[in-house]
């Protein structure tokens, strides 16, 4: 808690926002210095598509149901794929179906755009959903046929008199959190309902951090004008956790059972490849995930969403933060290290999740955090830890660094770029 305080306190000491004219201020005062800008309006775009109020899962080529899903979930559990507790918030979100119509909240997916976000998640149960994201055409475009295909609604930030066919809608929809947050501000804290703000934004390079800062300014500004806003986060996997004792006695059998060549390596490597996750009898263990290849501006802006979680559940908010999986999504793409590792990751009993998978079941995660009010445990680390869906990192028996070459060097040929 003192580090998640503390950390937040320093970043917003330290950050400093640059205005059109060149001037400097701090980051508290963005919301009210005089921008000039007009004010931003709603268009609202209605899907439709039929309502699918049964929870489903795409998986490799097919959509599992029912019994079929809950098999998946329990192989998840069984290889270590997935905390328990992840298997039982979706098997009690598949138990209550009701609990997918979420047209009692709002649900705001900054970064709408994502491949990891809820936004086609939500449209297809008929919830509604508060998009921002650059003003960038071919992303709304995208929206707005993802939009059409569900039974949802689509609130979307306009300038006024935006004609609402959806090809002035594409031209002309879209808000940049780094230079037009007053502006956001004003049009969320406008939006009726329960508003559930979901962090779903990246950017590559300092860029993150600095679309990070503007998000939790904007969660700032939020809650001390409104007392109904839920958050939203999606934990990366690639960094460091406390992990319960259960997933460091797993990680332990596993060790135990490592066969003769991957006894050698390490022997051959003078310990530096394939040493063990965990000290022995660990609790709790500390897996650390970390890859540096990702840079400490992706490790800040991630580090800077925990912080907030942290801090809003102690304040008593409704917060959703969960552990994502290793997902193949367009930016860990790009990196060809990161590509060749998840495509040998396997070797390891990793397993990376497609987009598809990944967003339905953290929105699947998220719905079971508001119906249920998410996590209330005795430590920040044991809500970090439930219903984590890390993709085996923290229960594999080799810190996942040791075996990071070797990941790499058995994907390069499988590599998906």
């Amino acid at each position: 808690m003192t580090i998640a305080r503390d950390g937040l306190a320093s970043l917003h000491r330290r950050m400093a926002v640059v205005h059109i004219d060149g001037a400097e201020t701090g980051l508290g005062e963005v919301f009210d210095a005089p921008t000039g800008a007009e004010p931003l309006h709603t268009a609202t775009v209605a899907g439709t598509g039929g309502v699918d109020r049964e929870l489903s899962l795409p998986y490799r080529g097919r959509r599992l149901r029912g019994d079929e899903l809950r098999r998946r979930l329990d192989g998840w559990v069984t290889a270590g794929v997935v905390e328990p507790s992840c298997a039982e918030a979706v098997h009690a979100v598949m138990a209550n179906p009701d609990w997918l119509d979420l047209r009692d909240q709002r649900i705001v997916v900054l970064g709408a755009g994502a491949e990891m976000g809820p936004l086609p998640s939500v449209l297809r149960w008929g919830g509604d959903v508060v998009a921002v994201d650059l003003p960038r055409p071919e992303i709304w475009r995208r929206l707005l046929d993802t939009t059409r295909r569900g039974g949802g609604r689509l609130h979307v930030p306009v300038p006024a008199g935006t004609d609402p066919d959806d090809g002035a809608l594409a031209a002309r929809a879209g808000a940049d959190l780094l230079h037009n947050l007053p502006q956001v501000a004003d049009w969320l804290l406008g939006v009726d309902g329960r508003l559930v703000l979901g962090n779903y934004v990246y950017a590559d390079g300092a860029t993150n951090v600095r679309v990070a800062t503007a998000v939790d300014a904007l969660t700032v500004r939020l809650q001390e004008r409104r007392d109904d806003v839920a958050l939203a986060f999606l934990a990366t996997p690639t960094d460091v956790f406390a992990v319960p004792g259960d997933a460091v006695r797993h990680a332990e059998r596993g060790y135990a059972a490592r066969g003769v060549v991957r006894r050698s390596l390490r022997v051959a490597s003078g310990g530096r490849l394939l040493h063990r996750n965990y000290p022995p009898g660990a609790d709790p263990g500390v897996n650390d995930s970390l890859v540096p290849q990702q840079g400490p501006n992706y490790a800040l802006a991630k580090r800077l969403q925990r912080w907030r979680a942290t801090v809003a559940r102690d304040a008593g908010a409704t917060v959703s933060f969960t552990v994502a999986p290793p997902t193949r999504t367009r930016s860990v793409l790009r990196n060809r290290a990161l590509a060749a590792a998840y495509a040998g990751a396997h070797r390891f009993g990793i397993e990376v999740f497609d987009p598809a998978t990944s967003n339905t079941l953290m929105a699947a995660l998220l719905v079971h955090h508001l119906r249920t009010g998410g996590p209330a445990l005795p430590h920040p680390w044991r809500d970090e830890a439930y219903g984590a869906a890390h993709g085996g990192l923290w229960r594999v028996p080799y810190a996942p660094r040791s075996a990071l070459g070797l990941a790499v060097l058995l994907g390069l040929g499988g590599a998906r770029t």
